[in-house]
């Protein structure tokens, strides 16, 4: 009796709403009707319509617990359980014919799909077909009826389905109003328009009147410059592009919808508690709390094939906007998720998207179904912190990577295979080229060997430096945070810094260089004659990187850089950075590196007049432009102090990594009140800063260089560069003489007097551990005072004077050519 009491009042419930939507429609009918209607009566009738509304939101929200009390009854009674039920099938066939609008009214903007595998088969009627998985059986049934799935899943659809049903409800009503055109024009990315009618048309169907394989092969649509989900109808005329998987864009789609199927199987198999889940460069991963336990490497295998089954299910995306009120109840059994609706949602409503019974926050859009998944692998875990703040809950990480074909999967693994043996980690064990040791966790022990290298970059940009004229400074490790308070990093990066207290005073290890070289331009008056000052800086700098986040020499706490700030006045901007981009020219081409430019300008944060960016983006590109080489732009992506150019350097095996960058500053030398005496005798006029580095940090240099060489280094840079081998105990002597003859030349030379091993296999050794040139001396080479000189690939060049090899390697070396070897 209960439940029939509840129904009974649902049904009234209902009939309230639906009056008050065609009062709500009369009025406004009325309103838009009357051109000529007073202004004194708009505003009543304003408040009428409002206090409509209010009631409306009142009774949904009474509507929504009468409904939720509703479904608890019938829960606990079979014979209503099977009427439930068949319910829910002629609710889910109504959803069937549901088209995505911004509707109008408590849930705005609201959308389902129905289009794709929904087409066929409504979100509420998915049949799963039995796996080997037993968790996944009887997950999906319409009553959520699944033994298997957490309570809060089963409670999360139970909402869900009934903010569904409110949607399709309001939908229908919306339909049935006025006699206006419904025709809309879709301008495609060609110049090409087709017509469609407004609610209805989706990118898909456009699509698929052009070509059924460009349908299939779209990921995702941009309708009107804003990234759109392929089922989501189009609101109005609209310019239409279809994204495949080449494009940057729909990768980051395509793999979020594989986040949020990753997502679906972590909830199945751990229960815990989804946090974050976004698409990464290559890739994605899923953040969840696990309260008792850790994720296991072992456990990935068995995820992935969770995975997998979904996918076979083709589980359509849904996409529906709500209330952030009850979201939050939604949501109530994650803290995570209601942290990120109190802290990061500032709007009264926000979108979720379902796949199967994975109901998550998101803005979207997604790719049409599961089924479009055609590869996935799960591959990596680890652990890390809530937002990467070691004081919060620790979370376990899940990584994995999906692509359209299998194809593009093993080029992916083959991939990876070649990284390994590439990493970096690797490479400086075998070659003996530095270590990590816990008690100084971030900060690089680099061998003699990884010394040697080091040093070399470094004299390298010295060189480049002098014929630059630039001036390097050496400045304190340590300074009071007064500085860092003045420069700004204090209020935005002080948990960032190492900091103490000395005699009541804060000090921390300096992070940048930049404060410092501005206490270094201040500390004497300047004139317009002496502009621009060039101050390099290869100063020790400290950073203190969470030690979840610490990785080989490509995140550490203790580095270097080639730190350079160009003070110049504003007219100077386009000619120095000119010069910054035919020093990284040089630089990179000695190394072998390709690389992309993309301009950064003003961002919607920016400080300064708008007169003095637009000035200062005009002379980059000017300087990009005479510099030659392509480049893109990246609006509203530049720092708040001002724009800036990012450069991308491409490895040997297709990675992408970001080292130099050229920074305007306008800010810093107003925070340090920086001034120079400009030729009209204006005191008081504020110099630009130009933050610039090529290699960046030295120890993430070290580690793309020994990942694109392989190990293989170039000649002079080798930290094995000559290895001389004698044919027997009688030349002995005689090798170790040529070996000190390159070493006092400069050469990194060794030679090898092990009586173990053969000739043969002195060479192969040699050729093993990448030493350039190995030189051969027998009684022939002894009488002539030469060698006889192969490569690490055994290219024979055959016997030399030893005069005339070091003057060839000293030429090699000077030049910094890449394949000395062959050029010998």
């Amino acid at each position: 009796m209960a439940a029939e009491a509840v129904a009974s009042r649902l049904e009234r419930q209902e009939e309230d709403i639906r009056w008050l939507w065609a009062e709500v429609q009369r009025l406004r009918d009325e309103q838009l009707n009357a051109p000529d209607r007073g202004q004194a009566e708009g505003p009543c009738l304003t408040r009428e319509v409002a206090q409509l509304r209010a009631e409306n939101r009142d009774l949904r929200q009474r509507l929504c617990r009468l409904r939720l009390c509703l479904a608890e009854e019938l829960s606990q009674r079979a014979p209503l359980g099977g009427a439930a039920r068949a319910a829910g099938r002629n609710g889910a066939g109504r959803a069937a014919a549901g088209a995505q609008v911004t509707g109008r009214g408590w849930l705005r903007g609201a959308s389902l799909r129905g289009g794709g595998a929904g087409a066929a088969q409504s979100p509420g009627r998915n049949r799963y077909k039995k796996s080997r998985l037993c968790m996944l059986t009887s997950l999906y049934s319409d009553d959520f009826q699944g033994n298997n799935q957490p309570d809060f899943v089963k409670e999360r659809l139970k909402l869900y389905e009934i903010l569904k049903k409110d949607y399709q409800l309001l939908f229908a009503l919306n339909d049935k109003k006025g006699n206006t055109s419904n025709v809309i024009t879709v301008r495609m990315a060609g110049g090409k328009t087709v017509e469609g009618e407004v609610w209805t048309t989706t990118p898909y169907q456009v699509a698929a009147e052009i070509s059924p394989e460009l349908a299939e092969s779209t990921v995702v649509a941009k309708v009107n410059g804003e990234l759109w989900d392929l089922d989501r109808p189009l609101e109005g005329d609209s310019t239409l592009e279809l994204l495949t998987f080449d494009n940057e864009e729909a990768q980051a789609v395509y793999w979020h919808s594989s986040a949020h199927i990753l997502g679906e199987a972590m909830e199945l198999y751990y229960g815990g508690h989804l946090c974050y889940g976004p698409p990464i460069e290559n890739g994605f991963y899923y953040d969840m709390f696990i309260e008792d336990r850790a994720v296991s490497s072992t456990e990935l295998s068995a995820l992935e094939n969770i995975c997998k089954t979904i996918i076979k299910e083709k589980q359509p995306f849904e996409r529906l906007e709500i209330s952030k009120e009850v979201l939050l109840e939604m949501f109530k059994y994650n803290k995570f998720k209601c942290r990120i609706l109190n802290e990061k949602v500032h709007t009264s409503t926000t979108t979720v998207y379902r796949c199967g019974p994975l109901i998550d926050l998101c803005k979207g859009p997604h790719v049409r179904h599961t089924g479009k998944i055609k590869a996935i692998k799960i591959f990596k875990n680890s652990s890390t912190y809530w937002e990467g703040n070691p004081e919060m809950e620790t979370l376990q990480r899940i990584y994995g990577i999906s692509f359209p074909d299998n194809k593009m999967m093993k080029t992916w693994e083959k991939f990876q295979e070649e990284a390994k043996n590439r990493d970096h980690r690797k490479v400086g064990k075998e070659q003996e080229l530095f270590f990590f040791h816990d008690l100084s966790p971030g900060s690089c022990f680099f061998l003699p060997r990884g010394a040697f290298i080091y040093n070399t970059l470094m004299d390298f940009i010295r060189e480049e430096y002098h014929r630059r004229n630039f001036t390097e400074v050496l400045s304190p490790n340590m300074f009071n945070s007064k500085l860092w308070e003045t420069s700004g990093h204090w209020q935005h990066y002080s948990e960032n810094m190492f900091t103490f207290d000395i005699e009541k005073d804060t000090f921390a290890l300096k992070p940048m260089n930049c404060p410092g070289h501005c206490l270094m331009f201040a500390h004497r008056p300047r004139s317009w004659r002496e502009m621009p000052v060039r101050l390099a800086d290869f100063g020790v700098l400290h950073r203190n990187e969470l030690s979840g986040t610490l990785s080989g020499l490509t995140r550490v706490r203790r580095f270097q850089q080639d730190d350079a700030h160009i003070f110049c006045t504003v007219e100077q901007i386009e000619e120095e950075i000119k010069g910054c981009l035919q020093f990284l020219q040089s630089v990179y081409s000695t190394f072998g590196f390709s690389f992309q430019l993309n301009l950064s300008t003003r961002p919607e944060n920016f400080l300064g007049e708008v007169e003095l960016w637009d000035e200062a983006e005009k002379q980059l590109q000017n300087s990009l432009v005479e510099f030659g080489k392509p480049w893109k732009m990246n609006p509203g992506d530049g720092a708040f102090y001002g724009p800036k150019i990012d450069i991308k350097i491409k490895d040997a095996i297709g990675r992408y990594h970001q080292c130099a960058t050229i920074q305007l500053d306008f800010q810093l030398p107003i925070r340090f009140n920086l001034t120079y005496v400009s030729k009209d005798g204006d005191d008081k006029r504020n110099p630009v800063i130009i933050h610039r580095a090529i290699l960046g940090s030295v120890e993430r240099m070290i580690a793309i260089l020994s990942e694109n060489y392989g190990g293989k280094w170039p000649f002079w840079l080798s930290p094995r560069q000559v290895m001389v081998i004698p044919v027997g105990p009688t030349c002995e002597k005689y090798a170790l003489q040529v070996s000190s003859a390159f070493f006092e030349e400069g050469f990194m030379a060794d030679v090898d007097l092990d009586h173990s091993c053969t000739l043969n296999k002195k060479i192969r050794n040699a050729q093993l551990a990448q030493y350039n040139f190995i030189l051969v001396v027998g009684e022939k080479e002894k009488t002539n005072n030469a060698v006889n000189v192969r490569t690490r690939d055994n290219k024979i060049h055959g016997e030399i004077s030893v005069t005339s090899a070091i003057h060839k390697l000293k030429n090699f070396k000077k030049s910094r050519i890449l394949n000395a070897e062959e050029d010998f």
